[in-house]
């Protein structure tokens, strides 16, 4: 299956100032499969190495972490010749051995020759830093996103389908009506099986939504588990009540983060760290209100006022227990979900496309959803689960606040109109 990180490790092999490159992102959002298969495509050999299945890696790196004694080492236990420029060496699961992270620094101090990734879930890499310091400003860092829209098309065999979206995105024309259905009907498909790429390819040869189910059953309990294995023990029980309160958040009207749905009483000081290590696990995004958008909207962030999202649209709705059939025909019964869930949807498709996002609140109880810096404009994006033409907080902010234009997500056709660029929800990932 495509990924689009396949382009920039490309960009990244090629650069003449590339240092080691650190692969970041949640479980099973296919960090090893990208890597090794780049490194089929463009190097001569592969030395792959997981720290978690083979206890011989951690044991070398304590032994040194000096590339002239590693190199010999390393093609010995992995049976691979290491060429300078010809092999990519790829370290695996590399939370688990913080030498291997300081190793890094030495390897593009003295032995920049050699093209070395890592890859490791967030959490490894921001947890348990006590005894060795972090590569700071020796390292390239990417965080890999599970499957967005466009991947999820090109994957089912629509490759025909995505360029026609993405030419009237540019265009502001509508798509033709039959093939604005086939995509919705794409979409509400992606909501039931999610980006990640196991479960994407396991509905690609099956159409079985059910073995889909099992699958994120399985990953959601992986993560659950993780929940456990890096985390202190007094927060692992508050990891888990923040974590499986995320969809109660989004089933309210205002989702903004309130603690008092997670227990009675509860405070921010209870719960920040909680929501943090969800946060940099990569298994929950949050993002803040800003109080003024405009530029940096980092200065202007209310660190009091967040949201909270799933990272995977798909696992949100199995943690929720909705069958696909509910997804597919747009059951009645989702009604009080149904807005939350198509918000979390576009924030994960804007946070694949490495945008910041925020959001925006009147002092009145306006809304607008989400707020980004795109093309070095800032534009507010409202998004609609349905066909709903009624944006009152959005024709608000556009009053106050005058953006050279607005986005608008929702079932409607492309079009642009009144100064509002009007994009239906399975092209989100055009933006």
């Amino acid at each position: 299956m495509y990924r689009k990180i396949s382009d920039y490790l490309v960009n990244w092999k090629n650069s003449a100032y590339r240092k080691p490159l650190i692969l970041q992102g949640a479980r099973q959002v296919g960090k090893t499969y990208s890597i090794l298969e780049f490194g089929r495509l463009n190097y001569e050999n592969v030395a792959y190495f997981n720290i978690e299945t083979d206890p011989l890696i951690s044991k070398t790196f304590d032994e040194s972490i000096d590339p002239d004694y590693l190199i010999p080492v390393l093609s010995r236990i992995s049976s691979q010749t290491i060429i300078r420029e010809k092999t990519l060496i790829v370290f695996d699961e590399v939370q688990l051995c913080e030498r291997a992270l300081t190793s890094l620094k030495y390897f593009y101090e003295k032995a920049p020759e050699y093209h070395v990734i890592v890859a490791g879930s967030l959490l490894g890499v921001a947890v348990n830093r006590e005894q060795f310091s972090f590569p700071v400003g020796k390292v390239d860092m990417k965080t890999l996103y599970p499957m967005d829209m466009e991947e999820f098309l090109l994957a089912c065999g629509e490759s025909e389908l995505v360029m026609q979206i993405k030419t009237c995105f540019q265009m502001d024309t509508p798509l033709p009506t039959a093939l604005h259905e086939a995509a919705l009907a794409y979409y509400r498909k992606y909501l039931a099986v999610g980006g990640l790429p196991d479960c994407v390819s396991k509905f690609i040869e099956t159409k079985d939504y059910i073995l889909v189910r099992h699958t994120q059953d399985m990953i959601l309990r992986s993560y659950l588990n993780d929940m456990s294995k890096y985390n202190t023990q007094n927060e692992i029980k508050k990891t888990r009540l923040v974590y499986d309160n995320i969809t109660v958040q989004l089933s309210q009207k205002n989702t903004r983060f309130q603690y008092k749905l997670i227990k009675k009483g509860a405070r921010a000081a209870e719960f920040e760290n909680a929501i943090e290590w969800l946060v940099l696990s990569g298994i929950v995004n949050r993002i803040y209100r800003t109080e003024h958008p405009k530029k940096p909207l980092e200065n202007y962030k209310d660190i009091d006022s967040f949201k909270t999202y799933g990272s995977d649209v798909g696992l949100l709705c199995a943690k929720m227990d909705i069958v696909a059939e509910d997804l597919l025909y747009i059951s009645n019964e989702l009604n009080d979900f149904k807005g939350g869930l198509v918000e979390n949807y576009v924030c994960c498709q804007l946070i694949a496309m490495e945008y910041k996002c925020y959001y925006w609140t009147s002092e009145r109880g306006a809304e607008v959803d989400f707020i980004i810096q795109r093309n070095g404009k800032i534009i507010p994006v409202e998004v609609k689960s349905a066909d709903n033409t009624r944006a009152k907080s959005l024709n608000l902010y556009i009053d106050r606040y005058k953006p050279e234009y607005a986005i608008k997500i929702s079932t409607q056709n492309f079009g642009f109109e009144n100064g509002k660029k009007t994009i239906p929800l399975y092209a989100a990932f055009c933006i």
